[in-house]
């Protein structure tokens, strides 16, 4: 549980990590295979994915929400609860 506020824990996996990929792709890089540029393309996507629903779809989602819930609480009080059997 230190090793999470120990900053030099984090800088020898960013170099064991470093290390890992650059004895994974170099041999890669040199034979001309395309596996590294589906690799990025993959990330790319995901991160460019999640960017998009974490900071611009989801405020908009949440806004929304809340204008439906509003939207049934005034429904509601005028018509009364349609699930009430």
């Amino acid at each position: 549980m230190m090793n999470l506020v120990n900053p030099m824990w984090y800088g020898r996996k960013a170099s064991a990590l470093n290390k890992a990929a650059d004895a994974y792709y170099r041999p890669l890089f040199r034979a001309g295979s395309i596996k590294p540029l589906w690799h990025v393309m993959a990330f790319m996507s995901l991160s460019m994915y999640c960017v998009s629903q974490y900071g611009i779809k989801r405020g908009k989602i949440l806004d929304r929400r809340k204008h439906e819930d509003l939207a049934m609480k005034e429904y509601i009080a005028k018509h009364g609860d349609p699930n009430a059997h």
